[in-house]
């Protein structure tokens, strides 16, 4: 049976690529970040591939400028194909950026593509003030498009009854939620991971 899903998170920098790493190692899923922005540190697919040892699928567009996707391929001077973006065929794990509603280009949002792709979707969400807004407003946005929605997935220190009422007032499902792992190694992240979360509600 093939697993596919898609990570997106409720803000930029919460953790997501993490998750996706730790996701994709406990699964043995092939990872695709369809765009990256920002190639003057490590890309989120050489994070994936030092942090969980997956195949990795190339990105479709690398752009230098640090920014949303939409004005970094402008800045670059990169034309972005919405429509050829499609995901590589069989087991997959892909992770967009930033939030869900990031700009792709000046017509097209992540979530615009979710809704055309029909993946199920991960929300990752931090647990720090402000995320019951957050998870709620991108839960939405995403159903709003027809989007499937997977879960949510909390990142950071236990926070029992905002995850509580994200889950109950959504109606999502709570998946588990990663801490910040310290020191960051591929056996402290698969740890961290095996310990907050049930496999079986991935398969």
């Amino acid at each position: 049976m093939t697993r596919r899903f898609i990570v997106t998170g409720t803000d930029t920098g919460i953790g997501k690529t993490i998750f996706s790493a730790a996701l994709a190692g406990a699964l043995s899923l092939p990872y695709w970040k369809p765009i990256q922005s920002g190639l003057e540190e490590e890309s989120d697919s050489q994070a994936v591939a030092r942090l969980a040892g997956v195949p990795i699928h190339p990105e479709a567009y690398r752009l230098v400028t640090p920014a949303s996707p939409h004005l970094a391929a402008e800045i670059d001077g990169v034309t972005i194909d919405a429509d050829a973006l499609v995901p590589p065929p069989g087991d997959l794990l892909i992770e967009g950026a930033g939030g869900a509603l990031v700009p792709v280009t000046r017509a097209i949002l992540y979530a615009d593509l979710f809704a055309r792709w029909q993946l199920p979707v991960i929300v990752c969400a931090r647990t720090a003030l402000g995320t019951i807004n957050h998870s709620l407003l991108t839960i939405e946005a995403l159903r709003s498009r027809g989007v499937p929605i997977h879960g949510v997935a909390f990142i950071g220190d236990a926070m029992p009854d905002s995850e509580a009422t994200i889950a109950q007032i959504a109606g999502v499902r709570r998946l588990g939620r990663l801490p910040l792992v310290d020191p960051l190694t591929p056996q402290t992240l698969a740890q961290a991971f095996a310990a907050g979360f049930d496999l079986a509600d991935f398969r």
